[in-house]
C-alpha cells in the first residue's frame, strides 16, 4: 500500500523514551562497530526495548504514523514489484552485485544467484553454502569475490567458527568461478590480516586488484596485530585465479605509536571510533581516484598506480560522525558522500533524540586539482521518517542513479527502508522518493530492513537481512532518463563511469 499520510509528521514522535532506556547513552560512548557474529554459527538475538519505548511504537503504529508490523508502504512514485523470500540460506542477507541478466546477493551463510531478466519475476539459478561474515560480494568477468571477516576453522565452505587467538584460523578473500552460474566453483583463498570485513574491486584488462577493508586489530590475534593503518592488496590474474595473491598492504595513515596515525577516537574524541583501518572503499577507476571510509577518517586517494594508492586529503567530522562506513561519488567526481553508522548497524537512531545529523550522509564537495584536492564538507541528509525503537535503522549501502546534470542517489536505512534522495545542491540534499516496511516487532529489538539498495538498469534492487530480495520501480520525471542507461556489470563500490 501507500503511506498517504504526511511523513513530516512522524519527525514530531518516536524515540523520546530511548533516550530513557539509556540507548542514546550507549551510542554516544560506542566503540568501532564490528562485525555480527556469523548467524550459521550463532544465532540472532532480540534486544528487549523498555515498556514505554513498546507503548510509544503501538500508539504510532494505531495512529498511523508509521507502518504496522511488516507492512510494506511507500511514496506514490515507487512500485514494489516482488519480493523473493529467504530460502537455503537462513543467515543475514548483505551486499549485492550485478551482472548481465543476473544480481548476485550476499548472505552471511554464502551466496545466492538470481535470474533478473523478469524484473517482476525473478529466479534463484543457484545458492552456495559458504558460511563467513559478511560475505560481501563482487563480480568481474568469470569471477566472483568473497569475503569472510569472521574466524573460521579454515578456508573451506565447511569451515566451522574458530576463535582468532588461535594461529590457525582463517579469514580472507574467497575467489569462485562462475562461467556455469548454475555451477559455481571454489577456486582461490587468500589470507589477509584482519579478515576481510568489505572488498573492492580494482579491475584491469589482465588482473583483478582486490582492496580488502579490515579493522580492529588485537594483540591477542594472531594474524590480527596493531597497528592495523592500511589495507591488504590482492591481485587475481584473470587467466588463473588459483594464483590470487596478496601484493602488499600500503599503510593509509602512518604515525607514531601501536595504532598509527588516524583518529585516535575516545576519551580524545568522546563517541568516535579509532581508526584501525578502513570499513569500505570507494573507487572510481575513471578518474584513478578512490574515497576511504575508515572508522574515524574519511580519507580521498589516487589509485593512479593500484598497487601503491596516494592519500591525497582526510579528514574527520569528532562531532556528529561516530563512525565513516561507506563513500559514494557523483558522476563529475566533484563530490563524496560518506555515511555515518552510528550504532553498528543494530541500533534505533533514527529518532528524535538522535536527531537529523548523527547516524546520516555527510555530503562533501572536492575542491581543488591533482594532488592538492581538498575534502570540503556542506551538508547532513537523514531520512525525514522517524522510525520506532524496535528497528535498528541508520545510513548504509547505496549508488548513484544516473542522471546527467543530477546527483541523485538510492540509498539503504536497515529498517528505515530504501531512500532516493537529490544532493545536486550539496547545501540543500532532499528526499524524493521512499520504500519501507514496518517494525519486524513491536516489543523487541531485531536486526532487519535493507543492506543494500542499488539502481541498475532501470530498476531497484534491495537485499533485505530479513525479508528477502526486493524489486521496486520509480517512474519520477526527475529520475526517469536513467532508464535509458544500461550496464553490462555493477559493483557499486567500484563506480562506473555511467556515460562514457
Amino acid at each position: 500500500m501507500t503511506l498517504l499520510n504526511d511523513p513530516r509528521a512522524r519527525r514530531r514522535r518516536l524515540g523520546v523514551a530511548a533516550a530513557a532506556a539509556g540507548l542514546l547513552a550507549a551510542l554516544l560512548t560506542a566503540g568501532p562497530a564490528v562485525a555480527t557474529p556469523d548467524p550459521g554459527d550463532t544465532p540472532a538475538t532480540s534486544k528487549d526495548v523498555s515498556k514505554s519505548a513498546r507503548a510509544e511504537v503501538r500508539e504510532a503504529i494505531q495512529n498511523d504514523e508509521i507502518p504496522g508490523q511488516d507492512e510494506a508502504v511507500h511514496s506514490d512514485n515507487i512500485e514494489h514489484l516482488a519480493n523473493i523470500p529467504k530460502d537455503a540460506l537462513s543467515g543475514f542477507n548483505s551486499d549485492l552485485a550485478f551482472q548481465g541478466r543476473y544480481a548476485f546477493a550476499g548472505n552471511y551463510d554464502g551466496f545466492r544467484i538470481l535470474d533478473i531478466k523478469n524484473p517482476k519475476k525473478p529466479k534463484t539459478v543457484a545458492q552456495v553454502l559458504c558460511p563467513g561474515s559478511q560475505n560481501d560480494i563482487s563480480v568481474s568477468g568469470n569471477l566472483l569475490f568473497l569475503s569472510t571477516d569472521s574466524s573460521r576453522s579454515d578456508s573451506s565452505c565447511n569451515s566451522t567458527t574458530q576463535p582468532a587467538t588461535e594461529k590457525s584460523s582463517w579469514e580472507g578473500m574467497k575467489v569462485f568461478d562462475i562461467s556455469d552460474k548454475r555451477n559455481p566453483k571454489y577456486v582461490a583463498a587468500v589470507e589477509t590480516a584482519c579478515g576481510s570485513h568489505t572488498h573492492t574491486l580494482v579491475p584491469e584488462r589482465r588482473n583483478v586488484y582486490i582492496y580488502v577493508s579490515s579493522y580492529s586489530p588485537n594483540a591477542a590475534y594472531p594474524d590480527c596485530q596493531p597497528p592495523h593503518d592500511g589495507i591488504s592488496v590482492i591481485k587475481v590474474p584473470r587467466k588463473a585465479p588459483e594464483r590470487a595473491a596478496l601484493v602488499g598492504f600500503p599503510v593509509l595513515f602512518p604515525g607514531e605509536g601501536p595504532d598509527g596515525g588516524g583518529n585516535p577516537g575516545g576519551p580524545t574524541n568522546p563517541g568516535v571510533s579509532k581508526t584501525t583501518g578502513c570499513h569500505d572503499i570507494t573507487v572510481l577507476p575513471s578518474e584513478d581516484l578512490a574515497a576511504g571510509a575508515c572508522m574515524g577518517d574519511g580519507i580521498l586517494f589516487s589509485i593512479k598506480d593500484p598497487e601503491h594508492p596516494k592519500v591525497i586529503d582526510r579528514v574527520q567530522d569528532n562531532v556528529n560522525f561516530a563512525f565513516w562506513h561507506s563513500a559514494t561519488f557523483n558522476q563529475r567526481a566533484n563530490k563524496v558522500v560518506f555515511t555515518d553508522e552510528l550504532g553498528g548497524g543494530g541500533a534505533a537512531t533514527c529518532n528524535a533524540e538522535i536527531g537529523p545529523n548523527r547516524g546520516a550522509d555527510g555530503i562533501y564537495d572536492i575542491v581543488g586539482r591533482g594532488d592538492h584536492r581538498e575534502l570540503v564538507f556542506r551538508s547532513y541528509f537523514k531520512i525525514p521518517r522517524h522510525q520506532a525503537d524496535t528497528e535498528n535503522c541508520v545510513a548504509h549501502n547505496g549508488s548513484l542513479i544516473p542522471v546527467k546534470g543530477k546527483d541523485i542517489m538510492v540509498q539503504a536505512w536497515y529498517q528505515g527502508g530504501v531512500s532516493v534522495w537529490e544532493f545536486t545542491d550539496s547545501s540543500r540534499p532532499r528526499e524524493i522518493a521512499y520504500f519501507e516496511r514496518g517494525p519486524l516487532s513491536t516489543d523487541t529489538m531485531k536486526t532487519g530492513g535493507s543492506w543494500s539498495a542499488y539502481y541498475y538498469n532501470g530498476y531497484i534492487y534491495s537485499n533485505d537481512i530479513a525479508k528477502g530480495f526486493d524489486v521496486l520501480k520509480l517512474s519520477d520525471r526527475r529520475t526517469d532518463p536513467a532508464k535509458r542507461v544500461r550496464l553490462r556489470e555493477l559493483n557499486t563500490q567500484t563506480q562506473p563511469d555511467y556515460f562514457d
